[in-house]
Formats: structure tokens, sequence, C-alpha cells
């Protein structure tokens, strides 16, 4: 039995009148409840195109009963506060009974669902009436009914739940029980996702003209699994799921963090999800002087998430194009674990209250993904601009990425030759100071355009030419307090060892002025 049904229970026996569940499937929770109860416990169930309906033999009893107030019009009850008042009658004789609300969070701003509510309360503990609120993830009860509603979340599905909903599928599909490999392979792909799209999806995956006896290896795509997943987790409201095909050897130079990461995610308790924040600062700016309170509601809820469930962090500062938000994305592939975006810009909501809501859900979908097991990336580029308290959750470690040396450019170089097709005999063009992301881009103009590497250059802009100022600052900002990304220990800068912004020109016969 689940935790949350065991809660539920309890809280039935001790005749608890009003009671929220926090859902990802309200169908499955339903059920869920149901058949904990035998389909013995009288069940009404509301949603705003039926009205109120019986769900079993006993709840059509007491809807019976219910709707003698009302002269048996179900139509009446479409409307909730109607349905509300129905359910209020002091004298209509239902006891004991489940009145299901479906969504009802929608409805909850009109202040008569609101005193519809309130008004069950005492009516409900002295009857044994359980008033049940299906909620989405996330969302939190008005002020002016938080203090008398007892709240329950209802997890996704286990990994040993979801094994079951494998097996039940090839069951009823006339297979033999699949062997151990393809279920462990099916529930790493389906975990995260509630019990009716995960049998969804797996039904839909299952290839049922494959030989019964001999085909079981080949017969559930887990491929499609994994795709499906990743539809149903970008449905999610600033979550997005990273498909590309990056490869972690392909990132030249900074070893010292490549190591550090590999060692994360080979030693113990290694991370199932990969979560990504980028430009931190930006998402978080405004925290305790928005006039909304938004986004200090937002950091606030990620801070307790953070602590609360231990989440390991990672910060990423230095200059920008050195594969900040390249490395974390080619990690996931190499690894084969989902690498998730946060977008704090996609999760925020015109209505007061919603943007919360939605950070709380999307959190509660990567702990599914994930079973608890986070490492979370994010990247900066003015760490003095996130609150301090923010700044600790990031205990892992912070490292600063800066300009690639000779070696690291060589490397780098070498790749994008690769990818581009470019010959070796194309001779390169003076890059002190590049970035990769110049390096890509002047392998990437040779290619467009058909010219050399060293005529490319002609079109690069180097960013310790465009932002010296700010370049030179977070150097020297960043000496000695954050771990080198090329090198064993702390960054250090070192002025007389960096390219000055004449060296750092291509050779174009440009010259700086002044």
């Amino acid at each position: 039995m689940t935790n949350f049904i065991k809660q539920f229970k309890a809280a039935n026996a001790v005749s608890t009148p009003l009671v929220a569940i926090r859902t990802f499937d309200n169908g499955s929770t339903i059920r869920t409840i149901q058949t904990s109860f035998d389909d013995k416990q009288p069940i009404i169930v509301w949603d705003c195109v039926k009205g109120l309906k019986a769900l079993n033999k006993p709840g059509g009893e007491a809807l019976s009963k219910a709707m003698s107030d009302a002269q048996g019009q179900a139509e009446l009850t479409i409307q909730l506060p109607e349905a509300l008042r129905v359910l209020s009658g002091p004298k209509n004789g239902v006891e004991d009974t489940f009145i299901v609300l479906q969504n009802p969070h929608l409805f909850w701003t009109d202040p008569a669902v609101l005193q519809g509510i309130w008004n069950l309360r005492d009516l409900f503990k002295i009857s044994g009436n359980m008033l049940v609120l299906l909620v989405s993830s996330g969302a939190i009860l008005p002020v002016e009914i938080a203090n008398d509603f007892l709240v329950l979340d209802e997890a996704l599905p286990t990994q040993e739940e979801l094994e079951v909903i494998v097996k039940n599928t090839f069951t009823s599909a006339k297979f033999d029980e699949p062997p151990a490999n393809i279920i462990k392979s099916a529930t790493a792909a389906l975990i995260g996702l509630p019990a009716f799209p995960a049998e969804q999806c797996t039904a839909m995956c299952l290839d049922t003209t494959v030989d019964k006896k001999k085909g079981l290896e080949t017969a559930l795509d887990i491929n499609g699994l994994w795709e499906r997943k990743r539809q149903t987790i970008n449905q999610t409201k600033g979550l997005s799921v990273y498909t590309g095909k990056d490869k972690f050897e392909d990132i030249g130079g900074i070893a010292n963090v490549k190591e550090f990461l590999i060692k994360i995610m080979e030693g113990a308790d290694a991370p199932n999800a990969i979560i990504f924040i980028d430009e931190i600062e930006k998402a978080f700016a405004g925290t305790g002087t928005d006039s909304s309170g938004v986004k200090t509601e937002l950091t606030g809820t990620m801070l307790s998430w953070m602590e609360d469930k231990q989440v390991a962090g990672i910060m990423f500062i230095g200059v920008p194009g050195v594969g900040k938000s390249q490395l974390p994305k080619t990690l996931g592939n190499k690894y084969g674990r989902p690498f998730i975006k946060f977008d704090f810009a996609g999760m925020q909501d015109s209505l007061v209250g919603n943007s919360g809501t939605n950070l709380r859900n999307s959190i509660a979908v990567v702990d599914a993904v994930s079973g608890g097991k986070v490492l979370c990336i994010a990247t900066c580029n003015n760490i003095e601009a996130l609150p301090p308290e923010l700044q600790s959750r990031f205990q892992l470690a912070t490292f600063f990425f800066d300009t690639p040396t000779s070696e690291e450019r060589a490397s780098i170089w070498a790749t994008y030759r690769r990818v581009y097709n470019i010959p070796e005999s194309d001779a390169l063009p003076s890059c002190d100071g590049w970035t990769g992301r110049e390096i890509k881009g002047c392998c990437d103009k040779a290619y467009r355009l058909k010219i050399s590497l060293v005529e490319a250059a002609a079109y690069v802009v180097p960013c310790i030419i465009s932002n010296a100022y700010k370049i030179d600052s977070l150097r020297r900002a960043s000496d000695g307090k954050y771990l080198s990304a090329s090198k064993s220990g702390f960054y250090h800068y070192a002025p007389e060892e960096k390219a000055t912004i004449e060296e750092a020109l291509p050779a174009t016969g440009r010259k700086m002025k002044g």
C-alpha cells in the first residue's frame, strides 16, 4: 500500500472532513481510492461538465438522498456553488460518503465556491462524509480554507509499480512475461510519468506482430518510450529535454572540470537526471525587490527544494563561449541521463500564484524522473548578483572557465575541422584569446562562404575585444576564489600571461585606434 493511501485511510478513520490531494492524474487517484476500499465505500464525483455523478452503487444511493433537495435534477449541480449547496443540505441523510471534486482549483477564486467548501467542514465532521479535492501537483490552497484541509500528495508511480504496468501490458497483449532486462529498460524510460500515460506509452510501443514466444527482446520499442517521456516532460511549463547528439569527447580543453564530472557520474549515489539553469543570475534577478513577490517566491521554493532534497549543485562561471552550457548537454548524452533545462521565465504566469504552482509542478516532475537523485548545473556571468543563500546551495563545486590555452585551442580546432570537413592544409589564423565558440564560428564561416580560415577570421570579433573590460573585471574578481576548469587547483589570473587586445586581433591588417 502506498504511503498516500495509508494517510488517506487514516484520515477517513478519524472522520477528517476536508482533504486535498495534489495529483498528476485525477482518474488514477479516483481508481486508487475506489479499489483501496473494495468499491464498498459510497463515492460521488463532481466535474464541471457532468455535475454530481455516482461512481458506484453505494454512491448512487447516497446521491439519490443528496438530490432530494434539488428535485433530482442533476444538471443543476454542474455549477460548483450549487453542487456544494446541495451537499450541505442538513436533512439529506448522506453519511460516510466520499465526495470527490475534480479540478476545483480552476474555480476557487469564486467567493461562493470558497464559502460553499467551508460550509461543509462542520457538517461533514458530524456525518462522517469527506470532501476530497483533486488538484494539480504544486497547487496551493487559498488562505481562506488552507487551515481547514489535510493536504496529501500522491506521488508518481514507483519503479515497482511501473514494473507491474509493463508486465500487465505484455499480458494483455497475450505475451509471456518479458525478461528482466526489458523490464528494467522500460521502467527507466517510464519513470516520471503518471500511471495512465505510462500504460498508454507501453501499449503504443509494443509490437504485437513479433513472435510471442521468441521475439520478446525486440517487442518493446525502448527508444519510443524515451521519446514519449521527453514529450511529456516538454509539456510541463518551464521544462524542456535536450535531444542533441553532442559528444562529451568532442569538447576540447577544460580537463579539470571534465574529470570532476566523470567522477560524479560514476561515483556513489550517481544522479539519474541533470537539470540545467542557464545564466542563473538573470533567472533570479529581482529577488527580494520585485513588487509582485513572484521572483522572491520562486527563489524561496528553489532554495527549499535544493536543501530538503539535498540536490547536488555545481556552478560554472567565466568568459562567454567557452563551453559552460555545452558541456552539461554532452554529459547527459555520455551517460544516458535526461538533460532537462529549467526555464524560469517559462514558468511565470500572469495569474497570481500560478508561477509558484508551475515551479512546484516542475520540481515534482524532476523528482519523479530522477528518483530524487538530481545534479543541478547552473551557469553564471555575474555571481555577485546572486543572493548569498542561493550561492550556498551550489556547494559541490564552482568552476571558472577562462579562454582556452594554446593547447586547448589546438584540440578545439581539430574538433571543428572534422565537423566542417576543413583540411589540415588550411592554415590557422592568429587566434590568441579566442573562445571555443569563436573557433567554431570561424570554421562555420569558412565552410559556408567557401573561403580559407584566415579569410574567415576577418569576420570574427573575439569577446576579449568586444567585452575587454568586463572580461578583465570577471577574471580579477574570480582570482583565487574558484576552481579552474582547465587545470587542477584554484583559478589564478595572471594578466601578463593573457593575450593583449592587439595580440587577440586576427591577422587581417586591422589596427586598434587610439
